[in-house]
Order: C-alpha cells, then structure tokens, then sequence
C-alpha cells in the first residue's frame, strides 16, 4: 500500500477486516481486548492477524493503544455568537465536566471559514486528538463525515437528517414544537405564529414540523403567513417578529425555536406596543438563563442542553475505548419539557 507516497509492505487494519470478513471496529474491539465481540468474530480477526502478520503501529493508534487523551469540541460559529448564546455555553460546561473527570483534555475550535476547516482536517489527520465533538451542525456540512473517513470517532450535538449516519445526542424537537403549540391553544390562542430556526438544520425543521403538528392538533389552520425564519439569533428573532406582525398584524401568540430569538420578538413586539402576554402571548425553546431574566419571564419548551454535552463526551468516550460498527453507530434522544412562566 502507499502511504504519503512511500510503499510499504506493512498489512493494514482494513486489510485485517477484510481477510477477517468483519468490520474495522471489530478488529479494534479485538485487539483492544474488549468483550463487546463475538468468540467466531474473536477467532477470525486473531486467525488474519496471524496470517499477515499484523503490527499495530503507532499510525493505527486505536488498535495500538496510543491516545493523545484529548478531545476536540467543534462550534462552527464565531466568537461572539459562541459566548452570546448560553446555548453553547451550557453543552461546553456538560462537555468539559464529563471530560475532566475521565482525565481527557478538551480543545474548543471554533470554524469560521473554510480555510479554517482546511487548516483542522489537517490537524486530525495528524492524529493530535482521540475523537471529536461537533455542536451546531448544518444540513450540507460534511465534516463529520470527513472525521469519521480519518478514523477517528465522532458525536454530533443534534444531527443534518432523520437517517443521520454519524453517531448524536438530540433532544425531542418535534414534540417542542407541537407542546408549545398545545400550551398557546388551551390557553385560547388562536393566531399562533412562529419564528423558526435556520430551516437548513434538522432541529429547526423538527420544531417548525412540531409546531405544525400542534396546529393540526388544535383545529387551527396553517398559515404560511404566520411563519418566518430566523437563525437562532436575537436580532434574527426581531427581524422575524417585524415580518410577521407585517404580514399578520392580529396574530396573538408566537412560538420562538430559542429563547434568544424569543427575546428579539420581544423587544419588537414592546415597540409596537404589543403587551406579553395580554396582547401576544410568547413561548421559547431551551429554559435557559435568558427565559427566566426577560420582563416578563419567558415560558420556555426546557432542553436538557448541559446533559446533553455530558452524554456526548460519555457516547464519545465509549466509542474512542470501543468503536462501533459504521452502520451500528449509537444514537440518543432525550425529552423536553415544558416550563410555565408568566409570558403565556
């Protein structure tokens, strides 16, 4: 095989796997001694390492047992979004809790450009982190695949599709969407808006599909003028909420997909005069710090957020101590719950 342009006669994992008739991640589970294998599996893998040969080198640094015990953290966003947002901050503060206490180094990168994605793929290739985290990933991003063809394990915070290959951590989007609708129609709403997410992210579709769902629900009809599209930002919600109360001026409540573009609409609605929650009811999405400081508190459909960045180091952890088949990747999912505060 060629290797950097230079030939070597070295049996490679794949080459193992395959003289095997398994998968590269069973032939790491077997060298690496773990008992997630089956005794025919076991048997095969040992038989093809014996038959070529097989070294573990310092290269294939999951079979040969090297770790650099450090984890990256990928936000694909700027800094000030990044520290604006307590979103990022909570699953970073799940993230590096679970990490310190499985002595791991976590490194924070944030991608801003592709020159900047370049210059990181070239920092996995050269095997300077044991996995990767990616938070706040789009519909047409392919670094997680490009992750997972170095050979290194990958966790997504949410995922691009509902047939996401790569391995994630989601909470129930579409059940935010259709509860915060539910709570706006018995409180007898009638005219529910929504500002949704970037709709290229899989979460903000989840939430826009759940809003519709409540709609459905309720007997209420959908009005595409009661929906406009923001990006997860506070000035984004304000300039969603001018849309709407432009095209639909007798709406009466407002489903926001984050509680940052809540606090947009809030403002906006406050300008025209819109009291909350006798004029215009608000409902948000995460219960973070930001719901519970805005005038009045803001109802909010409650995320999980720094669990979730906990059970992603702990998913990734696993899967660096014991990676799994490519079509067996774990997934998890977990609730939301709605939070009643005096916006609503």
């Amino acid at each position: 095989m060629a290797v950097s342009g230079r030939q070597t006669g070295r049996p490679t994992l794949e080459e193992v796997a395959a003289r095997a008739g398994v998968g590269r991640g069973t032939v790491s589970r077997v060298i690496n001694g773990s008992p997630k294998v089956s005794e025919q599996a076991r048997a095969a893998v040992e038989k093809a390492v014996a038959e070529l040969g097989y070294v573990p080198n310092r290269a294939a640094r999951a079979l040969a047992g090297s770790r650099t015990d450090a984890v990256a953290l990928v936000v694909p966003e700027t800094e000030a979004r990044l520290f604006a947002e307590p979103y990022f901050l909570d699953i970073i503060r799940g993230v590096s809790g679970e990490l310190a206490a499985a002595d791991k180094q976590l490194l924070l990168t944030l991608i801003r450009s592709d020159q900047e994605r370049q210059r990181f793929e070239q920092y996995l290739a050269a095997q300077r982190v044991d996995g990767v985290l990616l938070v706040s990933v789009h519909a047409d991003d392919p670094l997680p695949d490009q992750v997972r063809a170095l050979g290194l394990p990958a966790v997504l915070n949410g995922r691009r599709r509902e047939d996401e290959p790569v391995a994630f951590v989601d909470s129930d989007n579409t059940g935010a969407g259709r509860t915060a609708v539910a709570h706006l129609a018995a409180a007898g709403r009638r005219r529910i808006a929504t500002v949704t997410g970037p709709l290229d992210m899989y979460g903000a579709r989840c939430r826009l599909d759940g809003y519709r769902e409540g709609l459905a629900e309720a007997g209420l009809p959908d009005d595409d003028a009661l929906v406009a599209t923001g990006d997860f930002t506070e000035e984004g919600g304000r300039r969603a909420m001018r849309e709407l109360l432009d095209r639909a001026p007798d709406l009466d409540a407002v489903f926001a997909a984050s509680d940052v573009m809540a606090a947009g609409a809030r403002a906006v609605l406050r300008e025209a005069g819109r009291r909350v929650p006798e004029d215009v009811a608000l409902v948000g999405v995460d219960d973070s710090a930001v719901a519970r400081l805005m005038d009045p508190p803001l109802t909010s459909v409650r995320q999980p957020i720094e669990e979730m960045g906990r059970t992603m180091a702990r998913m990734l952890l696993a899967e660096i101590a014991s990676p799994s088949e490519p079509d067996d990747q774990p997934r998890r999912m977990l609730p939301t719950e709605l939070v009643v505060r005096a916006s609503s």
